[in-house]
C-alpha cells in the first residue's frame, strides 16, 4: 500500500472516530479506504442521477 497524506475537516474526523469507536471499522485508515472503495464503485456503476445514488463532489 502507498501512504497518502490528506487534510480532512475536524468534524469529519470526529465522525470517523465514532465509527471506529463503535466497532464498525478497526481504524481510521480502514474507514477511509472503505469510503474510497464505495466512491469508486459508484462512479463505475454509471450516472448517479439515473440510479438514485449520491453524487460525489468533483473538485
Amino acid at each position: 500500500m502507498e501512504r497518502v497524506t490528506l487534510r480532512i475537516p475536524k468534524q469529519q474526523i470526529e465522525e470517523v472516530e465514532q465509527l471506529v469507536d463503535s466497532g464498525e471499522f478497526p481504524n481510521r485508515s480502514e474507514a477511509i479506504r472503505s469510503a474510497v472503495r464505495e466512491m469508486i464503485n459508484e462512479q463505475q456503476d454509471g450516472p448517479s442521477e439515473q440510479s438514485g445514488k449520491r453524487t460525489w463532489a468533483k473538485v
